[in-house]
C-alpha cells in the first residue's frame, strides 16, 4: 500500500511540474458588454520571446523580445485591462472580413453588387466598420509544445456587415523554435465572398511607449506601391517607388521619411501607405525588415500576400495614453499589416480577394526576432 501511495506521489508531482513547463497558459481576462467571457493567453517561445494573445478580437496584447542585452521589452502598443481594448481601436487586433478600405461601401460580385453596412458620414468602410472582426469573440484553442500556439476560430455570418457567405476564420499565433511569431490565416466559405485578414499590431522596437521611431532604419522589399486620394482610396495605378522620398529599397531613417514632403505624408500627417511586395504572392518572401539602433533589435516581416500597409501611427500633437499611462506620441510605432491592396473588390487591375466554396483563403505572416549587437 506504501508503494503505491508514493508510486501516486510521484506521479502528481510529475503533473505539476508538467503543467507549471506548459509554454501556453489561460486566464480569464474579463467579460464583454454583453456578458461573453474572454480570456487571456500567455505564450513562453524560443529565445525568451513571450506573447500575450486575447480570443477577442483575437489581440496580440504584448509581444516581449530581448534586446540586445538580453533584456525583455513589450513591443507592440496596447492598453492595461480588457476595458480599454473593448472601448478602444485596433491594438494589435485581428482584421476581417475585410481588412483595409473599400469604397462607396459597394463592389462588384459574380455580376451583382453587394452593399455594405456603413456609418451615415461615410461611404468609406474601414476594417469591416461594425462588423469587425476586431470586436467579436472567438473560440480558443491551445497547442501546448516547444512552439506553442492559439487557435482561433469564428464564423461570421451571411449577411454580416452587408457580406454574402457564411465564413469560417481560423487564424493560429505560433511561436516557433526560429523565434518568430507565425501568424496562420484561413477562411472558408459557402457562396463567393471576398475576405481579406490581416494583424493591426503597432511595433516599436525600442519599447511600446519610448517615444518616437525616427531613428529605426526600415527596408522594404518593394519596389511599388499603390497611389491613393485623400480618403487613402487607391486610384488604381501601381507606381514606382524609385526617385520618390519613399523609396525603402534600401535601409532608410525612418523619421527622415515621415518628416519630407511626399504628398502622401503631408496629406496624412505620415505614413499610411499599401506597399507592393516583391515577389510572387503565395509564396512566403520577405516583406520588410525594421532595426532599431539603440537597443539592437531586429525585426523581419514575411509574407504570402500581395502588399503591406504601412502605417505611422498618425496622431499629430495629441498624444494618446497606453500601457501602465505611457504618453504614445506622433509616430510612436509602425504597422506592417500584411495584406490584398485596399479597395481589391473595386479594382480589377489588382490581385482578387474573391474567395469560393473550392477556392478558400489561405495566407502566412511571419515576424521573425534577432538582436544586432
Amino acid at each position: 500500500m506504501k508503494s503505491h501511495l508514493i508510486l501516486a506521489a510521484v506521479l502528481l508531482a510529475g503533473a505539476t511540474a508538467s503543467a507549471s513547463a506548459a509554454n501556453i497558459t489561460s486566464e480569464m481576462w474579463g467579460n464583454t458588454q454583453k456578458g461573453e467571457e474572454v480570456d487571456l493567453f500567455t505564450l513562453h517561445g524560443a529565445g525568451g520571446i513571450e506573447a500575450k494573445i486575447s480570443n477577442y478580437g483575437g489581440v496580440l496584447v504584448s509581444l516581449n523580445v530581448p534586446d540586445r542585452d538580453g533584456k525583455n521589452g513589450d513591443i507592440v502598443l496596447g492598453y492595461d485591462n480588457f476595458a480599454a481594448y473593448e472601448k478602444g481601436g485596433f491594438y494589435g487586433a485581428l482584421i476581417g472580413r475585410f481588412a483595409n478600405r473599400i469604397n462607396n461601401a459597394s463592389f462588384p460580385l459574380e455580376g451583382k453588387t453587394v452593399k455594405l453596412d456603413h456609418r451615415e458620414n461615410s461611404l468609406v468602410v474601414l476594417h469591416s466598420g461594425a462588423a469587425g472582426f476586431n470586436k467579436r469573440v472567438w473560440t480558443a484553442k491551445m497547442h501546448d509544445g516547444p512552439e506553442p500556439s492559439l487557435e482561433l476560430t469564428l464564423l461570421d455570418p451571411d449577411g454580416s456587415g452587408g457580406m454574402p457567405g457564411n465564413v469560417t476564420a481560423t487564424v493560429t499565433y505560433t511561436l516557433t523554435k526560429d523565434k518568430e511569431l507565425k501568424i496562420d490565416y484561413r477562411a472558408t466559405t459557402d457562396q463567393p465572398t471576398v475576405v481579406n485578414l490581416t494583424n493591426h499590431s503597432y511595433f516599436a522596437l525600442g519599447g511600446e511607449g519610448s517615444g518616437a521611431v525616427d531613428d529605426q532604419m526600415l527596408q522594404l522589399f518593394a519596389d511599388q506601391y499603390t497611389p491613393s486620394d485623400d480618403k487613402l482610396i487607391p486610384t488604381g495605378q501601381i507606381a514606382p517607388v524609385k526617385g520618390t522620398k519613399i523609396d525603402f529599397t534600401s535601409p532608410k531613417r525612418v523619421g527622415d521619411v515621415l518628416n519630407s514632403d511626399f504628398p502622401e505624408i503631408v496629406a496624412h500627417r505620415g505614413m499610411d501607405i499599401n506597399f507592393v511586395v516583391r515577389g510572387e504572392p503565395g509564396k512566403l518572401r520577405p516583406a520588410a525588415r525594421l532595426e532599431d539602433p539603440k537597443s539592437g533589435r531586429v525585426m523581419e516581416v514575411l509574407t504570402t500576400q500581395p502588399g503591406v500597409q504601412i502605417f505611422s501611427d498618425n496622431k499629430g500633437a495629441q498624444p494618446s495614453i497606453g500601457k501602465g499611462g505611457k504618453p504614445y506620441v506622433n509616430h510612436s510605432a509602425l504597422t506592417f499589416e500584411t495584406q490584398h491592396f485596399p479597395d481589391s473588390p473595386n479594382q480589377p487591375g489588382f490581385p482578387s480577394t474573391e474567395i469560393t466554396p473550392t477556392r478558400p483563403l489561405h495566407e502566412v505572416a511571419v515576424y521573425r526576432f534577432s538582436v544586432r549587437k
